[in-house]
């Protein structure tokens, strides 16, 4: 006969898979591992930068550029920083991208072992205060410089206007979160550039369609000024990640060919008028 499950195991806990991991095996929450001494750890890990988010008509998006930075050297050119969460969230992540993607995969796990034990999903602020916590836990590794701003976004059903679903909710370092009552909102480097082209194109009334062309063009105006943030690679293929939420098709992530058709538009608008509409 095998081994017998450890206590952590078949003691019954609580709906968060967080806090039984940090129980259980707290060395593996991505808060939980003690940083190297004598090396300067933020300028040796990946950092990703701009993520953008808008609210139109009957839901959200989130998109975010493709480059990850290590000091003054491209690190990776295609890394994905937009993430779906469950049917009706996802986050895009800005900061260390390692530790960041952790924390998202792990918040994925969370809200699923959640919808497993309780028979339900989370409310939309029970997601947005559960990463908050998250963000929280990794407080230590930030004052270190490995610090991680998500962003957030999701569908609230149980909202009284369907217009008014989508909902965005920002982060700082300690976990406080902040719902964002723009309709849109951007985070990283390059989001000072990204929030100002957000600001001039923004249309709640839009459509989807719209929606994903405004957040392609801020994205182009923050990579003009940014240099961490990936400009639209045609050469390479290599366009934004795109990420809608509609009460009919749920999170649903854009293809590279669906991004790649507007992104070479917005490019070829840019020729006649480098400024932007």
């Amino acid at each position: 006969m095998g081994a017998a499950l450890p206590a952590a195991f078949r003691v019954p806990g609580s709906s968060s898979f967080t806090e039984f991991l940090a129980a259980a095996a707290p060395d593996l929450l991505p808060g939980g591992r003690r940083l190297p001494d004598g090396v300067n750890a933020s300028m040796a890990a990946p950092h990703g930068t701009t993520i953008v988010a808008l609210t139109f008509s009957g839901g959200v998006l989130i998109a975010g550029d493709r480059r990850a930075t290590m000091g003054n050297l491209v690190a990776q050119r295609d890394i994905d920083k937009v993430f779906v969460t469950d049917g009706y969230s996802a986050v895009g992540i800005a900061g260390t991208a390692g530790i960041a993607i952790e924390i998202v995969r792990l918040y994925a796990i969370e809200l699923e072992h959640y919808e497993k034990i309780e028979g339900v999903q989370l409310s939309l602020d029970g997601k947005a205060n559960r990463l908050a916590g998250m963000i929280r836990g990794n407080l230590g590794a930030a004052l270190q410089g490995l610090a991680v701003l998500p962003l957030f976004v999701g569908y609230d059903a149980a909202a009284a206007d369907p217009n008014r679903a989508g909902r965005i909710v920002s982060y700082d370092v300690t976990g406080g979160r902040y719902d964002e009552q723009s309709g849109y909102h951007a985070v990283g480097s390059g989001s000072l550039f990204a929030k100002s082209a957000l600001k001039k194109l923004y249309d709640p009334a839009a459509d989807a369609a719209a929606a994903v062309r405004t957040a392609v063009e801020s994205l182009y105006d923050a990579a003009d000024d940014d240099t961490a943030t990936g400009g639209p690679d045609l050469s390479r293929r290599i366009y934004p990640s795109v990420v809608t939420i509609t009460a009919a098709d749920g999170a649903l992530r854009l293809t590279d060919d669906e991004v790649g058709e507007v992104t070479r538009a917005v490019v070829a608008g840019r020729l006649d008028n480098p400024g932007g509409r």
